[in-house]
């Protein structure tokens, strides 16, 4: 699988007129189809937009990213989407690699429906996307994030430093792996193997500011401990706030209501 040029995002056009909910099919710089999903806020007339960029394995209907989505449509109009190979999307993974281009199309979508200010909030995989995306220079302004919060996301590639990672990368990489990925997790896979090997997240984070970052991790997450995120927070610099949440596991189906609420406060600056 190829690594993407940055700067190259494009999206169908939304019309800015529609505030209800809707569901879309974008397409990106690619040409792969996303679904997407807009959701205007249901306690406010908001002027931000909230991105939700899921975990691998996950989609625009899973139960966990439709309840991040429901705690965070209280303080912003909301966007979530499934990543290329997830869910009724197009294409096939390449697990944070070309998913940059899927984010990009949600957030240019989201700025089409007239909001002035668009955030990002990704969980596990998603979290690694976002952070590359909101490094990456060039590319089109609509597409760019004016806030961004990963949660519990990787620092670096290639890591198997715990079981759950190496069951993961045993799903990527073997034939075998990637049949459970699709008829047992819903999820298609790229074979390949990335050529070029794109920017890890702790390679993107110093590139970020002056955009404002949250970097949130549980101290039982099983997948990535904690020097994942103090890597991200020191690559980042005095740009980067760093939340690590006593008890939680990873990614959106650790994430309770509670701080799901802080993450939105945080993004829409409540």
């Amino acid at each position: 699988m190829s690594s993407l040029a940055e700067g190259s995002f494009h999206t169908s056009d939304a019309s800015s007129t529609i505030r209800g909910p809707e569901r879309a099919t974008l397409r990106t710089s690619d040409g792969v189809r996303i679904e997407a999903v807009y959701e205007p806020c249901t306690a406010c007339v908001s002027a931000t937009a909230i991105v939700i960029a899921h975990g691998f394995t996950g989609s625009v209907d899973r139960p966990a990213v439709r309840r991040a989505a429901r705690v965070f449509a209280q303080h912003a109009a909301v966007v979530t989407f499934s990543f290329r190979g997830h869910g009724g999307s197009g294409g096939r993974s390449t697990v944070g690699d070309r998913e940059v281009l899927d984010l990009a199309a949600a957030v240019e979508w989201a700025r089409g429906f007239g909001h002035t200010r668009v955030v990002t909030a990704g969980f596990s995989m998603g979290g690694s996307v976002v952070l590359r995306h909101a490094g990456m220079h060039g590319g089109r302004k609509e597409a760019r994030t004016d806030a961004v919060a990963a949660v519990s996301a990787p620092a670096r590639w290639y890591y198997r430093g715990t079981a759950p990672m190496r069951r993961l990368h045993w799903v990527v990489t073997r034939p075998v792996g990637r049949l459970v990925g699709r008829y047992g997790l819903g999820t298609r896979i790229h074979p390949e193997e990335w050529d070029p090997v794109p920017p890890s997240p702790v390679e993107s984070v110093p590139f970020i500011a002056p955009t404002p970052l949250l970097i949130v991790h549980g101290d039982r997450d099983p997948y990535f401990p904690l020097d994942h995120p103090r890597m991200l927070a020191a690559a980042a610099g005095d740009g980067a706030e760093l939340w690590l949440e006593p008890g939680m596991g990873h990614a959106e189906n650790a994430a309770d209501d509670e701080l799901l609420t802080r993450i939105a406060a945080w993004l829409t600056g409540e």
